[in-house]
């Protein structure tokens, strides 16, 4: 895993990178949280490619343990991906609401990332 350090409007933003899985449980998303918070992020990208298929069946719970975490240590996070493939009406109601709080933002692509983090 590598952080990649994004500064835009004065804004420190973390965006995650790495060639597999970094979210596949509760604990690695809580690691995840403590990294970030610990490197002095307020903000940070990860690519769904990056996250377990669990996290995204509502059912695991996983997702919004994890998520909780990002709102307790009051890091704003961006999400990046394809989510139009999710068809359960709760997941899109979750990404809905998710991301009309703007703490928790479900994007397509990394520059609309950049986009919502930095305002």
């Amino acid at each position: 895993m590598q952080i990649k350090a994004h500064l835009i409007n004065n804004k420190k933003i973390a965006e995650i990178i790495s060639d597999e899985f970094i979210i596949q449980s509760m604990e690695d998303g809580g690691d995840l949280v403590g990294n970030i918070y610990y490197q002095d992020f307020g903000l940070a990208i990860i690519h769904e490619k990056n996250i377990s298929p669990n996290f995204f069946d509502l059912k695991t719970g996983i997702a919004g343990e994890i998520l909780q975490k990002f709102s307790n240590y009051r890091i704003r996070l961006a999400i990046v991906g394809d989510f139009s493939k999710f068809e359960s009406k709760s997941m899109n109601d979750f990404i809905f609401e998710s991301n009309k709080t703007k703490h928790i933002n479900f994007v397509e692509s990394l520059a609309e990332a950049l986009e919502k983090l930095s305002k």
